[in-house]
Parts: structure tokens; C-alpha cells; sequence
């Protein structure tokens, strides 16, 4: 009988929670962009349709960054991975203060692509990091993990959104780019004191499971369980691919019109919809730890699958427009993503052996999808915001399909 697998070994603890706090960095950033998108209306006088350039930067950069990441952790490592992602990321963020000084949106998004590429280096090594701490049968739990600390992230780009630019906006304050000027700078600070602490970090010799060669437990370690296949020939991969690219296209223009919903269709505030969205974040953490802890139960491929028809029911709602009822499925809908980014993640990188690391740039690179949906949304959402939350159910449907069906792997 093979032993129980443990969550993670003691040795890979410190490393454990330095990755994991990375997980947070990238929520911070992702959810701070939504909360652009209102305030650039506001100051810079975009459309929504416009200020969907904003997730069309940030994702894009994901698309071209994701591969070139994928090279250079596979040739550099882990560790100057990580440290090349996070010097990116602070380059965005101080990058800011110039856009700033010119009012240039043009400039902004700049910023936010090579904030993006930041970003897109972060998770593509920070994904298969988090996977190589601990055995294979334990890494849907510890991915969801990690990914619950992305969601406090998310948490707290609101709260600072909100206090720092809406709040400022709403005062007309004399020049309110001013706000995100010394946001970004103060964040850019804490990245760069970050990095400095990660280049300290000794990172225990690895004995990566990606890489073993041993199918006499492929349960216990990642053997490729048909070695003669590239890794495009492996359709359970490819699925993921696909499915990340939906669903990140469905996260993206959830979240890039919250605020406006909860203005055009609850009558709320700007600086009350991104309260709101805080609490919205709040679900997407309750529904990580929730799906980590049903994972002990239920097989990740049917989670996944139920929580896309959760998804699908309530955007359905939300298109409806009916006040509190509708409002809260939009709440709702971050509960369903929660564990979608790291299932699909973890399902697409099973048994792929020496194919692993490059398999996490190419699903990395799916999070292109984010990059243009909200531009569709947007087109919709310049006559009704609500309307345009039909949208998102195609993808979760992909997302179903995979969960339910596309996530096998076939020798």
C-alpha cells in the first residue's frame, strides 16, 4: 500500500510560504486594475469600452511573456525566476509616476504591460514551484492553497483602490492622478523590499516530481504516462490551455465592470461599489479555502465542474438586472471562481514529466484570454452593464466540459 501523502515536507516549509505570499502580490495588482478602470473613466474620461485597454495591457503581457519566463526558469531556475518576475513587477509599478506627470492613458498602459510581464513571470514559476514542494497527489491542495492567498490580494487592491484614487477622485482632489501616482510608488518600495528578502532565501535542493522517471507510482510522482507523446499530443493539457483562456476571459470582465454595476444598476456610490468589491473578493477567499477543503472529498475535476454550472446560474441572474437578487449572484460568481485558475492549473500539468515546465508557459500564456474580453463586455456594457454578463457563461461552459469530460489524462 503507498504511504499517505503529506501536504508539503518540513524542509520545504520557509520556501512554502515565501511562494505562497507571492500568490498575494499578483492579486493585489490584478484587482487594483479594476479599480483603474472606474478611476480612469472618472479622471482621464474614457469610455468602458476604452478603459477595457487596461485588462488588454495587463493580459497581454501574458501572452508575450509567458513563454520567455518558461525559458528562462527552465535554463536560470526557480529562484532567479521568481526575482526576475518581481523586478519586472516593481519596474511597472514606479513606471507610474512619469505616466502620472504626463496624464498620458497611453502611458499607463505601458506601465501595466510591463507590470504584466512582471506578473506573467510570477505565476509561471510560481505555479510548478508551488507543485515540486511535496508529492503530486497533494498538489490541487496545495495550489488551491497558495491561490487562497492570491485571493487575499484581491482583498486588499480594493481597499487601497477605493481610500487612494475613488475616494480622491470623488473629493476632486486638484489632480487625482497625484493619488495614483504615490499608490504605485509605495507599492513599487514594497516589491523591491520583497525581492531583496528572497535573494537571502537559501532554497533547499529540490527533487523536482516533474522530472522523475519511475511509473512504478504514477500517482506518487509526475511520470509522463506516455513518454513517446509531445506535449501538444497530450489532450488534457491542451483542454487546460483552452479552459484557462475562458476562464480567465470570464474573471477579467466579471471584475473590469463590477464597480460600474454596482453604480448603473444598485445606484451605488463609486467609492460604495469598491467597498462592495472587497467583499466580493471576500467570497473568492471563503470559496478557496471551501473547494481546499472539499477537495479531501470530492476529485478536483468535479468540483471544478460543479462550480462552472454555479457559475452559469448565477450569471444568468446578474444579466436579469433584479436589484439585490441580481447582486448578490455577482457576489456569488467569485465564490465559483475561486478554485477554477488553480484546478485547471494543476489538471492540465498531471503526469506531463520532463513536458512540465513549458506546459506552465503555455497555460500561463492562456490568461491572454483576459486581455480581450473585457473589451467585448465593454461594447455591451456601454448600453447595459447587466446584459453584458450573458457574456461569461460561454466560457463557463468550456470550463464544465473540461471539468467534467477533457481533464483525462490518456496514456
Amino acid at each position: 500500500m503507498s504511504q499517505k501523502a503529506n501536504f508539503t515536507e518540513k524542509k520545504f516549509l520557509v520556501t512554502f510560504v515565501f511562494v505562497t505570499s507571492l500568490f498575494m502580490l499578483w492579486g493585489v495588482a490584478h484587482s487594483m486594475s479594476d479599480v483603474l478602470n472606474k478611476h480612469f473613466q472618472n479622471v482621464l474620461h474614457v469610455s468602458k469600452s476604452q478603459s477595457g485597454l487596461i485588462q488588454l495591457s495587463v493580459f497581454g503581457a501574458y501572452f508575450v511573456m509567458s513563454i520567455p519566463a518558461g525559458l528562462f526558469m527552465k535554463r536560470f531556475g526557480y529562484k532567479l525566476g521568481v526575482l526576475l518576475g518581481l523586478s519586472l513587477f516593481a519596474g511597472g509599478t514606479f513606471l507610474f509616476v512619469p505616466a502620472a506627470n504626463a496624464e498620458s492613458f497611453g502611458f499607463f498602459r505601458i506601465a501595466l504591460f510591463i507590470l504584466g510581464c512582471g506578473m506573467a513571470t510570477l505565476e509561471t514559476v510560481a505555479h510548478p514551484f508551488v507543485a515540486s514542494l511535496g508529492d503530486q497527489r497533494t498538489s490541487d491542495q496545495r495550489m488551491n492553497f497558495a491561490q487562497s492567498f492570491n485571493a487575499v490580494g484581491t482583498i486588499i487592491g480594493p481597499v487601497l483602490g477605493s481610500y487612494f484614487l475613488l475616494r480622491a477622485s470623488s473629493h476632486e482632489v486638484t489632480n487625482s492622478l497625484d493619488s495614483v501616482k504615490n499608490l504605485y510608488m509605495y507599492i513599487g518600495v514594497f516589491i523591491l523590499l520583497i525581492a531583496i528578502s528572497f535573494a537571502f532565501v537559501k532554497i533547499p535542493a529540490l527533487i523536482d516530481p516533474h522530472t522523475a522517471t519511475d511509473a512504478d507510482e504514477p500517482e506518487a510522482v509526475n511520470v509522463d504516462l506516455a513518454p513517446g507523446k509531445k506535449l501538444f499530443q497530450h489532450k488534457h493539457f491542451v483542454w487546460a490551455v483552452v479552459s484557462q483562456f475562458f476562464n480567465v476571459a470570464a474573471q477579467a470582465g466579471t471584475w473590469a465592470y463590477f464597480i460600474n454595476y454596482g453604480v448603473e444598476v444598485m445606484g451605488f456610490t463609486d467609492s460604495k461599489a469598491a467597498n462592495y468589491m472587497v467583499l466580493f473578493m471576500v467570497f473568492m477567499m471563503i470559496g478557496r479555502f471551501v473547494g481546499t477543503f472539499l477537495m479531501k472529498y470530492i476529485e478536483p475535476n468535479k468540483l471544478l465542474a460543479a462550480f462552472a454550472l454555479g457559475s452559469i446560474v448565477s450569471c444568468i441572474l446578474v444579466a436579469q438586472g433584479w436589484g439585490w437578487a441580481s447582486y448578490i449572484a455577482l457576489l456569488m460568481i467569485n465564490f465559483f471562481f475561486s478554485i477554477m485558475f488553480p484546478t485547471i492549473f494543476s489538471l492540465g500539468l498531471k503526469n506531463l514529466g520532463k513536458h512540465t515546465q513549458q506546459a506552465s508557459s503555455f497555460i500561463s500564456m492562456g490568461v491572454v484570454g483576459g486581455a480581450f474580453f473585457p473589451l467585448i463586455m465593454g461594447t455591451i456594457a456601454n448600453h447595459d452593464v447587466a446584459h453584458a454578463y450573458y457574456l461569461p457563461i460561454v466560457c463557463y461552459l468550456i470550463i464544465f466540459l473540461f471539468g467534467a469530460r477533457f481533464y483525462k489524462v490518456q496514456r
